[in-house]
């Protein structure tokens, strides 16, 4: 429900979008007097304002309509966490340290006092 929901959303984002960007602005009447204005005919004779206008406040409704349902699944969500501090940590304890030794060794030799694990210094 929420991935159809989630789907119609952006569908509706795009359309949005697409409407407002096809729309002429405020200073298209100054392109009509250069010929941009015969394609306007096309809609009628009140021009392409008012369908354009009218599919956009349809569009953006339901737009508002689909933020507010996903609204409504997110905060109704059953089960799961419900806020960070409720999640389980995800730190898990380190595995104890083997003691199977590659080579069939079975026990590390003993260090004698005498040896130390850095190389001597040549003199």
């Amino acid at each position: 429900m929420q991935s159809l929901a989630l789907v119609i959303h952006v569908v509706l984002a795009v359309g949005v979008i697409g409407l407002v960007l096809i729309q002429h602005g405020k200073g298209a009447d100054a392109g009509a007097a250069f010929g941009s204005g015969a394609s306007a005919t096309v809609f009628g004779a009140s021009g392409s304002a008012s369908f354009l206008t009218r599919a956009t406040t349809i569009l953006v409704a339901l737009f508002f309509t689909t933020s507010i349902f996903l609204f409504y699944l997110a905060a109704h969500r059953e089960g799961g966490v419900q806020s960070v501090t409720d999640a389980p940590g995800l730190v898990e304890e380190a595995p104890a340290p083997s003691t199977d030794l590659p080579g069939g060794v079975t026990e590390l030799p003993a260090a004698t006092e005498n040896e130390t694990d850095l190389p001597k210094a040549a003199e």
